[in-house]
């Protein structure tokens, strides 16, 4: 069953979007989840059809029918994961490098979502039809810490925090070369690339706003250790950041690594660099309020193997002369 909802658009809304005047409404509905229930008839302005850019006016009567999920047709797999956390409205998980984190078309199975629903049979369903319990995502080969909502007040509670900001998420990256400085912040729009719509720029003409914070661990030969935070969470972030600074994640297969990789000069160093096969890029720290009794909660995860036996490498690496 659908529901429907009324709005007035109050004087201090004059002028807003109405995909952003609804996305500021609790209603766990996306900008793009907006323009798309507006793309199908289910959003009104006083009566009639209104796109997703429509500008408001004061006093404008809005009514949207939000659609109901359908069933989820994620089946459960027996799939191994290391949940490090759960209550009866939460869980965090840390989710292995190569695994995807929702079922997509072509994607059905052997997912996050697969192995969570064999697990736990009492997930979140406003993530949607194919995402029950998702509250945010890691790319497929990015591994580490994952909040998953069990119950539809917990989601929405989730959602909330990191609509506003206040998740607070930690990466460990490996990056290409060593930074001029110990420390830094990246403060540069990041959107859909011009040209190639797989990938992420910081010189889109519709870039959103995004902050990085990013404080250097470790130097090495021909790398560095960052620890990194992000302020907001847009899609490939820190990955898109790092090479914008020309320090793409070694291993990073879209973004700006393989330019990198060739410029090494040693056979040794390239052939263990080669080694890396995703991005070495890892979700390490994570701190949020609980949204159900909140109280404040962190949690932590080590360096996944490879991106481990990686720095042990470098750490004891002397450059080879001939």
């Amino acid at each position: 069953m659908s529901e429907s909802y009324n709005f007035i658009a109050a004087s201090h809304e004059s002028g807003l979007r109405l995909d952003i005047f609804l996305a500021r409404k609790e209603l766990t509905l996306s900008r793009s989840q907006i323009k798309r229930a507006a793309d199908e008839g289910l959003v009104l302005v006083n009566g009639l059809k209104a796109k997703a850019g429509y500008k408001l006016r004061n006093g404008d009567i809005v009514h949207l029918w939000k659609k109901a999920l359908a069933d989820c047709h994620a089946s459960p797999q027996k799939i191994q994961i290391n949940i490090v956390y759960q209550d009866p409205s939460i869980l965090v998980v840390d989710k292995p490098a190569g695994m995807v984190v929702h079922p997509a078309p072509g994607h059905h199975q052997d997912t996050l979502v697969n192995a969570l629903l064999f697990h736990c049979n009492d997930l979140s369903g406003i993530g949607g039809v194919l995402r029950p319990g998702i509250v945010h995502r890691l790319d497929k080969e990015t591994s580490g810490l994952l909040i998953v909502a069990k119950s539809d007040e917990a989601h929405r509670g989730l959602a909330a925090q990191f609509k506003t900001h206040q998740v607070r998420k930690s990466y460990k990256v490996i990056v290409y070369g060593a930074m001029k400085e110990d420390h830094g912040l990246i403060d540069a729009p990041v959107g859909r690339h011009p040209v190639d719509r797989k990938k992420m720029s910081t010189t889109s003409r519709r870039g959103k706003e995004a902050i990085t914070h990013w404080r250097v661990s470790e130097t090495y030969q021909g790398a560095s250790l960052l620890d990194m935070d992000t302020k907001t969470g847009r899609t490939h972030q820190i990955r898109v950041h790092l090479n914008a600074m020309n320090h793409p994640v070694v291993g990073d297969k879209l973004y700006g690594s393989s330019t990198k990789f060739r410029t090494i000069g040693d056979p040794f160093l390239r052939a263990k660099m080669k080694t890396m096969s995703r991005q070495a890029l890892h979700a390490s720290r994570i701190t949020f309020s609980h949204p159900v009794n909140n109280a404040e909660m962190t949690f932590s995860s080590p360096l996944p193997d490879d991106m481990a036996g990686l720095c042990d490498f470098l750490r004891g690496y002397v450059l080879r002369t001939l």
